[in-house]
């Protein structure tokens, strides 16, 4: 047991040199190793004391400078973690996954910790919310990028920002769409190859975000809400007569706008199996139909405010049963239909 033991944390070493190269200090190129180790290694219990104990230090005071009194700069081995990235799984063929995890918790002094939609739970709960950016080709995924996410609960309490040490650069309000296009940003300036973005529908309910995507000239596909509405391809605009007053400024839709689901309604469905998984074929029925999400500039329609007019480019409403997707260049995999 003791060697092998002592034979994976050679192994873990070597394949963390790259990183450790990246550190300045020699303390911290030599504390990595441990902490790294004592994260993947048997224990269930993950703080500082035991892990040091499980580790075999004489006391847990270099762990914990490492991890909570050391000031260091993460932009060198976020780049290293880019390049290998790339080097792995990078392509025209890889996948740019965006999603968010949520870590519960049950104290109130973690950075960030609040009740909020806890995903790994399905529900509300106290917790903290990341933003992740996985680079995945085939089965195999790569986690690049993973930010923390702060509520209102904390950018509009300064005495709770201040308490935790929260650095000034961090403590602007941005929603979890907003973190993700920088991180986005940060990969692509680094180099990073992929040929499509991923998000689901937490994301893709932005019409801001999937504005950023095609604005960077990506090819994308996200999910939305069932309920989006969205024109089909053939509407025309048209110039109403005004009852009184003033001429219209703006054309509006000659047609209503419809509930992405509702669209899909009436259009042939067909059952795809798109590979095989532990418990046999992962199948299910699909249907794409060309649409223009109802994302434009809100105006008066038919004397309802507020409604909404074509966006500019075109996308495929697919699937319409809990989630419908979209794609400002080609045909998506959209979820399986309930």
């Amino acid at each position: 047991m003791v060697e092998q033991t002592a034979a994976w944390r050679l192994d873990l070493r070597h394949w963390l040199e790259p990183f450790l190269m990246r550190l300045a200090h020699p303390a911290r190129r030599a504390m990595c190793p441990l902490y790294v180790a004592g994260l993947i290694g048997p224990g269930d219990r993950k703080s500082v004391q035991p892990m040091a104990w499980r580790l075999g230090l004489g006391g847990h005071d270099g762990l914990h400078h490492f991890i909570a009194a050391g000031v260091w700069d993460a932009a060198p081995l976020e780049a290293e973690l880019l390049a290998r990235a790339d080097h792995l799984v990078g392509g025209p063929d890889a996948y740019l996954v965006i999603d968010d995890t949520a870590l519960p918790k049950k104290g109130t002094r973690s950075v960030g910790v609040a009740p909020q939609y806890a995903s790994t739970l399905g529900k509300n709960a106290n917790c903290q919310t990341l933003v992740s950016v996985t680079l995945a080709r085939g089965e195999v995924p790569v986690p690049v990028a993973l930010r923390l996410f702060l509520p209102e609960a904390w950018t509009g309490d300064l005495e709770r920002l201040d308490r935790a040490r929260v650095p000034e650069a961090f403590r602007a309000a941005r929603t979890k769409p907003e973190i993700a296009i920088a991180e986005l940003d940060r990969v692509i300036t680094a180099g990073v190859r992929f040929g499509c973005v991923l998000a689901d529908a937490g994301y893709g309910i932005s019409a801001a975000f999937r504005g950023a995507l095609s604005a960077r000239g990506l090819a994308w596909a996200v999910g939305i809400p069932r309920i989006q509405k969205v024109f089909l391809t053939g509407v025309e605009m048209v110039w109403p007569a005004a009852a009184r007053g003033r001429p219209r400024r703006t054309a509006v839709p000659g047609a209503a706008s419809a509930a992405a689901a509702a669209v899909l309604e009436g259009i042939p469905w067909r059952a795809i199996t798109w590979r095989h998984g532990t418990k046999g074929a992962l199948k299910a029925e699909f249907a794409a139909l060309r649409v223009r999400v109802a994302d434009g500039p809100a105006v008066r329609i038919g004397g309802r405010v507020n409604q909404h007019l074509p966006g500019e480019r075109f996308g495929w409403s697919a699937n319409g049963a809990p989630q419908a997707s979209e794609s400002t260049t080609s045909p998506i995999c959209p979820p399986t239909r309930t």
